[in-house]
């Protein structure tokens, strides 16, 4: 970060929390984006509801894993919420919601691979 900071900053904890957070937050947008574009017309409005689930899934990846990891319901509980106050949590809420928008954008717009001039003329 511009702060040269740890974004976990508890001694002891390893890469694990971060890890399984991240990982778990990557799963659920992924479950959650499919969900909404299976549907025919899926709505921007969902990008709220991806990215909140998104944050909140990570979060709650992070202190499982710093519980399992110390055996400290405070020690995860600080970490959880150093990460809302350190900012991380805003930003992978602010790329949640626009990956999200951006999924949804190409399955609204029907988004297909480029073609040459020449392609196209079979199809007309």
């Amino acid at each position: 970060m511009a702060t040269d900071t740890d974004i976990i900053a508890v001694s002891g904890l390893g890469q694990a929390p971060g890890a399984v957070g991240m990982v778990a937050a990557v799963v659920v947008f992924a479950l959650m984006l499919w969900s909404t574009l299976r549907r025919g017309d899926p709505s921007y409005v969902a990008t709220i509801a991806i990215a909140l689930l998104t944050v909140l899934t990570h979060l709650a990846a992070v202190w499982i894993t710093v519980v399992i990891g110390s055996s400290d319901f405070v020690i995860a509980t600080a970490v959880a919420g150093d990460l809302v106050r350190g900012g991380a949590s805003a930003v992978l809420l602010v790329a949640a919601l626009i990956a999200a928008w951006g999924g949804i954008a190409l399955r609204r717009t029907r988004a297909e691979h480029p073609r040459w001039p020449w392609e196209r003329e079979e199809d007309e």
